[in-house]
Formats: C-alpha cells, sequence, structure tokens
C-alpha cells in the first residue's frame, strides 16, 4: 500500500518523479490572479487562529459543510461565534470528502504549514487546533513568513478601478518586503450597468478620478484616468467576471440611452446590458493593449443562486454553479471584433464549464497570428470548480490536444487565504504525472532535458514572460 501523500504523492512514473523533483518543486510561484487583501501584506497580519486564516471567506469549504449538514450559524456565523466550534465542523465534514480536491488540499495545507500529518477528524481535533494556533504566534507565521516560505515571488490582487491602491504604495515602499504585491484591474462594477448601485459606483469612480461622471464618454474618460494610474503602480491584468461571453453592436446614441437609464435606476433590458458591457469590453480592450496588459474573462458561472443566502450573506458565499454553454459565437465575434480594430489584447480565457475547453481552445488558436506573443490568447488554468485531479487533467489534456501545452501560463490560486498556495503544488505534481505518463507510454520522447524546460516554463517562465512581470 501506497503510504498517504508522500513525497511522491500523485506521481506514478520515475519520469514524473523526475519532473518534480528535479524541475518543478523548485521553481517559484507567480499568483497571477488571486483576492487576498493587500491590506494584510503591508501591515503582515498574524492571525488569532487557524479558523481564522484557513476557514474564513473560504467557499470551497463553507459549501462542504453545508452538505454535512452543518448549520450556517457554525460555519459563517457571527463574531460571537466560537472558532474552535467551526474549525470542528470541518473536521468532522473532512473525513467525508473522499474524492475532493478539499481533502488533498487540506492535508497540503496542514504538512507543509504545520507539519501534521495525522488525519484530521473529530479524534484529533483539538490536539490540531492548538498545535497549528500555537505555530500561528511565530513571526514566520504572519502572512509575509507564509508567502517567503511559499516561495511566492508575485502576486496580483484584484482591485476596482476605483480603489486607492494605498496598500499596495505602502508596500512597494516598505524595503522588508520580499514579494512583489501588483494591482489586477477588475472593473465589474463599472460594466453594471443593471445593478442597484450603478449610480453610487459612478459617483465613486469619478472621485477617483477627479471628474464627474455623467456621461457614457465621461466614463469612459474616467475609466481611462484610472487606468494610466493603474499602469503606474505596475499592473500588468485586467480581470473581468461575465455570466457568458457577449456581443451586441449599438450605436452612440443608443449607449448613451442605456447608460443614462442605468445611471436613473431604470430597468435594463438583457439587449441593452449586452450592448452597454459590449462597448465597454471593447474600449477597455484598446487601452489594455496600449498598456500590454494581459485582459483575463471568467464566465461559464450562474451567480447567487439562493435568494435567501445571498440577502443574508452577499456574493462569493459559496452559492454559485456551473453555467451552461452555447456562446461560442459571441466569444468568436467579440475577439473578432477587437482584432479589427487593431487593439486585441493579450488575453486568458476560463470557463466554469469544463465542456467549453475544446470551444475555447480552438477559438483562440484562430486569433494567434501577427503577434510576437506565444499563444497570445490562452486557455486559462483548469478555474474554480474545475481545479480538481480529473479538471487539471482534462484542462491539460484538452489544451494539448487542440494548442501548444509547452506555452501555457499554468496555476492560479483564485483564492482569498494565503495558505492556498499549496494549491500551485498540486497542479505541478498533475503536471509532471500527466507528462510523464506520456513519455513512459510511449507518447513522448524520453527527453528529460527538454521536458524539464517546458515543465518549469509552464510552471513559472512562461507567466513571468506573458504578463511582462519585471522579476
Amino acid at each position: 500500500m501506497k503510504p498517504f501523500m508522500d513525497q511522491d504523492f500523485l506521481l506514478e512514473t520515475e519520469t514524473a518523479r523526475q519532473l518534480y523533483h528535479q524541475y518543478a518543486e523548485p521553481m517559484p510561484i507567480v499568483d497571477y490572479h488571486c483576492h487576498i487583501n493587500p491590506q494584510e501584506i503591508a501591515e503582515n497580519r498574524q492571525y488569532d487562529n487557524i479558523t481564522q486564516v484557513w476557514l474564513g471567506g473560504d467557499h470551497y469549504k463553507w459549501r462542504a459543510m453545508r452538505c454535512n449538514g452543518v448549520q450556517e450559524v457554525d460555519i459563517t456565523g457571527s463574531k460571537d461565534t466560537d472558532p474552535y466550534r467551526t474549525f470542528s465542523c470541518w473536521a468532522k465534514t473532512l473525513p467525508r470528502c473522499v474524492g475532493n480536491p478539499l481533502y488533498h488540499w487540506t492535508y497540503l495545507e496542514l504538512k507543509r504549514y504545520f507539519g501534521v500529518e495525522e488525519p484530521l477528524n473529530p479524534k484529533t481535533c483539538q490536539k490540531i487546533y492548538d498545535h497549528c494556533n500555537q505555530m500561528l504566534k511565530q513571526d514566520s507565521m504572519r502572512v509575509r513568513g507564509i508567502i517567503q516560505q511559499s516561495n511566492v515571488r508575485l502576486i496580483c490582487t484584484t482591485d476596482d478601478p476605483a480603489d486607492s491602491l494605498e496598500y499596495h504604495q505602502q508596500i512597494a515602499q516598505d524595503e522588508s518586503c520580499t514579494v512583489q504585491v501588483l494591482p489586477a484591474c477588475r472593473p465589474d462594477q463599472a460594466m453594471r450597468v443593471e445593478a442597484e448601485g450603478f449610480a453610487a459606483y459612478l459617483e465613486k469612480l469619478g472621485q477617483a478620478a477627479g471628474m464627474q461622471v455623467n456621461s457614457f464618454e465621461t466614463l469612459c474618460q474616467a475609466l481611462a484616468k484610472r487606468l494610466a494610474f493603474f499602469e503606474e503602480m505596475g499592473c500588468r491584468a485586467s480581470d473581468h467576471a461575465l455570466d457568458h461571453p457577449i456581443y451586441r453592436t449599438a450605436t452612440p446614441e443608443q449607449l448613451e440611452e442605456i447608460f443614462q437609464k442605468g445611471r436613473a435606476g431604470q430597468p435594463v433590458s438583457l439587449e441593452e446590458q449586452e450592448a452597454y458591457k459590449t462597448a465597454l469590453l471593447l474600449f477597455l480592450s484598446k487601452e489594455y493593449h496600449r498598456y500590454g496588459w494581459v485582459m483575463q474573462l471568467h464566465f461559464g458561472c450562474i451567480r447567487n443562486l439562493s435568494t435567501q443566502m445571498y440577502q443574508k450573506l452577499g456574493p462569493d458565499t459559496g452559492f454559485d454553479a456551473v453555467g451552461s454553454g452555447g456562446y461560442a459565437q459571441e466569444l468568436a465575434n467579440l475577439l473578432d471584433a477587437m482584432q479589427q480594430a487593431g487593439h486585441l489584447p493579450k488575453m486568458v480565457l476560463y470557463s466554469l464549464n469544463q465542456y467549453d475547453n475544446e470551444m475555447i481552445a480552438t477559438i483562440a488558436g484562430a486569433f494567434q497570428t501577427d503577434s510576437p506573443v506565444a499563444s497570445r490568447i490562452q486557455l486559462g488554468s483548469a478555474w474554480w470548480f474545475n481545479d480538481t485531479k480529473t479538471g487539471m487533467e482534462k484542462q491539460l489534456t484538452d489544451l494539448g490536444n487542440l494548442g501548444v501545452l509547452g506555452n501555457f501560463v499554468g496555476m492560479l490560486t483564485d483564492s482569498r487565504s494565503f495558505l492556498s498556495y499549496t494549491r500551485h503544488e498540486y497542479f505541478r505534481r498533475i503536471l509532471c504525472n500527466h507528462l510523464g505518463n506520456l513519455v513512459e507510454s510511449g507518447q513522448y520522447h524520453n527527453d528529460l532535458e527538454t521536458l524539464g524546460e517546458l515543465v518549469q516554463d509552464i510552471c513559472y517562465n512562461n507567466t513571468v514572460k506573458f504578463f511582462g512581470f519585471k522579476l
């Protein structure tokens, strides 16, 4: 019987073991998309307990606990909720998560950061809780210590164009901080012309840009000002959360009418929303292209399914689901419009529906011409519900079948937790196992030097080059 999570965890062949230990394991991490709070890095936060750092904001674990019958008060709770009680609920849930990547992630985090290798269950819960809390008192387990021991070189946070970026400035001026922390522009609120708070957001954006935003034209001007500021702060990427890819044209007069409807809080039809968002995406893509930024599009998600829980907890709390496809033509039309206008930026496309992989990879292949950047339109990593072992294997297989796998920009955490860097290890082991199996089944030359270079590129080098990070 093979030991649980030993040094060769997930590495089934000798080639896979060589690729991982010699080439992948030593490579630094660039986390080009995450949702961690830059304030916590600036202030080098020290956590009070393992529940705080491990379960606070982790809607992956929240969903699993809900599925295990844990009451909401013991999951998201309140300020008065006993943190040990929440931790103990996770300890009861984890043993039942057979086949769920949370099982692997949990033990990678316990092993790498806390030296814990025994099973977490109701019998060991108190002992492990106390041990982890004791370790969290050490300076090496402050936020920056966790980042440093994870071998992270650069982090891109997720930031609204109206954000002050004050903590990014503070970090950049702090010579004791060993990691680069750059903003990534996420203009979702500017896109949501149908949202209840659209007018209030325009006011906030206008204040940040030093101008009044009262028309579609001035909205674009304000965003351009803020993007210029983000560029000064080292930004190399943007990100957009779309329910699905869209493409619908409208005249300038129609766009202005739609904008004014949203500003006044009037109903905006689905067709009007799509026209407005298409126009804004096209404008923003021009700015991104000008700065050489990477434009990321995340789609294929149905968000906030439970009205009751959305009203209680808000978004990003574990009540989303995988959406269906059927938007290939819209995605192709959007990219084609950008290309025809001469400002198709570098892009990474992610779908929450893994069955969109082939669609994305083949559409990406139609827009690779006349660019010095290798694979300038990328099929993104297995994301959210797909960053499972089988999801990652499928993404690697699909990209290998239909694209150039060696140009892939690799893994991201997409997480709110500083302990999630082990997901890069998880991905790297799966990558090396995938390639090792190709070699040992006679499907790829046994050329360890070439494969080793390819592994290091996917783990780190491609990311640095593609995004234009200065490391």
